[in-house]
């Protein structure tokens, strides 16, 4: 099956009036540092990469000239650690990756769909719009690692209901938060469902704060956003999270004007983990897998189900009944059980709208 993949890449350079630009590229020096912060020595990150010492060496020098700083520090008898500029680089690198990921994947599947056009005979693909989510690539790494095509596009979850209304694709992934909030966010959704829809269980997820390890802020909930030496980083708007923040705020009568950075915005849970891992701001909103990931102290306030909204005449689709059958296999099932805070013990049941939401509306 055919796989296009994009990957961030970046070049790092300095130049001097009369001489010729230094530059490097810095897709291999981060895979070297990043072996030498798990193995604690040059040389055992060297065999790793299989590349010889005075190779890693030449590596190291080259970007310390460009960049005008150590990289590394030798400890006799204790190994080599990373210098302060090279854990900069490896925390850039991985805000980039987390910033960028589901925008080139989502490119990514455009370009697929447009050269499968181009072939004989192409294979019919499920058409995915979802909000973004570590249990979809779950299942998406699950679809492709069996050669399932699919068309995925990173939407906001109001935008991927708009497009399951406009046929624009079968699967249209939104969340949805339990208790209190439940009715006022459905009411954001319920212009694009109806009858007609069906929706489909992906898992349940803990939504709350990302602090750094130890909370030297002390934070402890919501009204600590509103102190003047915290920072924050915040969703964009559109999405389910910020939604989701900006109903717990007005219960709580916090106006989002008294929130430092409530209007710095990133695109993807992880994006906002690595803004806190890197130092830029204090505490942000999103889910526990996120924080997880980038080494992060995670403070539980809500709880979210995550759907996957689908026509009924669309439930007998070869690519529609496939991807429920991989929703209910063994193999999504283990793979979630991985994701910190995520529960899919319910993944690929079929239900009702009302079905969904009924105990809201007694």
């Amino acid at each position: 099956m055919l796989k296009i993949t994009l990957t961030p890449r970046w070049h790092a350079g300095k130049s001097q009036p009369g001489t010729p630009a230094q530059v490097i590229d810095t897709s291999l020096l981060i895979r070297l540092l990043t072996h030498i912060e798990s193995l604690g020595s040059i040389a055992s990150a060297g065999r790793a990469m299989h590349l010889s010492y005075r190779h890693v060496w030449g590596l190291l020098r080259e970007a310390e000239a460009v960049f005008g700083a150590t990289l590394i520090i030798k400890r006799p008898g204790h190994g080599t650690r990373l210098s302060d500029l090279a854990n900069a680089l490896l925390q850039a690198d991985r805000r980039i990756h987390a910033r960028l990921a589901p925008t080139l994947e989502s490119l990514a599947s455009e370009i697929e769909t447009e050269i499968r056009k181009a072939l004989p005979a192409p294979p019919a693909a499920l058409r995915l719009f979802a909000s973004h989510g570590f249990a979809v690539e779950s299942l998406l790494a699950l679809m492709r690692s069996q050669e399932f095509p699919v068309e995925v596009r990173y939407r906001n979850s109001t935008e991927a209901l708009a497009a399951l209304a406009n046929d624009e694709c079968e699967l249209a992934g939104f969340h949805v938060p339990v208790g209190e909030f439940e009715r006022e966010a459905l009411g954001q959704y319920m212009a694009w469902l109806s009858p007609e829809h069906m929706l489909i269980e992906l898992a349940t997820r803990r939504q709350g704060l990302f602090v750094a390890q130890g909370n030297p802020k002390g934070i402890a909930g919501l009204p600590d956003l509103a102190r003047s030496d915290v920072r924050f980083v915040n969703r964009q708007g559109g999405s389910g999270t910020r939604m989701l923040l900006e109903l717990m705020l007005r219960k709580e009568a916090l106006p989002v004007q008294r929130i430092n950075g409530f209007e710095t915005a990133e695109f993807t849970h992880a994006a906002v983990a690595a803004y806190i891992a890197g130092g830029m701001a204090d505490v942000g909103f999103g889910v526990e897998t996120a924080a997880a990931r980038f080494g992060l102290q995670f403070i539980p306030l809500a709880e979210e189900r995550y759907f996957f909204a689908v026509k009924k005449k669309a439930l007998d689709l070869p690519t529609v009944t496939t991807a429920i059958g991989l929703l209910r296999s063994e193999a999504f099932l283990t793979a979630v059980s991985g994701l910190k805070g995520y529960d899919a013990s319910a993944s690929g049941r079929v239900i009702g709208v009302e079905e969904a939401f009924q105990a809201e509306r007694e």
